[in-house]
């Protein structure tokens, strides 16, 4: 079984909103050290980012995040709320022997559950990393940690992992 961390929307622009129960800074931070363990052990980081479609230029902090993309990282660039959509993500996946995706970033309700669910209908194993992702507002990020995430793969927080 190979796994790959999935960080979703991790970009200056999306940090800076107001997210809950987590602070976009602190989901990086646990982002951070999630993508650092995996990397020590041999284990693939997906970065993904989205570009608005039909737009000539993007918004400013539309980039990843400082010191999130490390050599040998998958990069992605996505046009809309999941990660799998005309990305080659599956394909790339697959070459990599990946069948099990462990899942962070932001938003909770949003990018993450969107590449969720598509990656389920996809058969992969899910993994969810309930407090290094965060919402618009904690009760939708709790609804979905709680009800929804449960019946696609296991719940986990950070310190399962590092």
């Amino acid at each position: 079984m190979t796994s790959a961390l999935i960080l979703i929307d991790l970009m200056p622009r999306i940090i800076d909103m107001p997210v809950a129960p987590h602070s976009g800074e602190e989901v990086l931070g646990r982002c951070l050290r999630l993508a650092e363990a995996f990397r020590a052990n041999g284990r693939p980081v997906v970065l993904v980012r989205v570009d608005r479609p039909g737009v000539a230029e993007q918004p400013p902090g539309s980039g990843f995040a400082d010191g999130l993309v490390q050599p040998g990282d998958v990069r992605i660039v996505k046009h809309t709320v999941g990660a799998f959509h005309e990305t080659g993500l599956d394909e790339q996946l697959r070459d990599l022997g990946v069948d099990t995706l462990v899942l962070a970033g932001l938003v909770t309700t949003m990018g993450v559950e969107s590449t969720a669910r598509a990656a389920s209908d996809l058969g992969y194993e899910l993994e969810f990393v309930a407090d290094a992702m965060s919402g618009f507002a904690a009760d939708e990020h709790d609804f979905t940690v709680e009800r929804i995430f449960p019946r696609f793969g296991d719940v986990h927080d950070t310190a399962h992992y590092a």
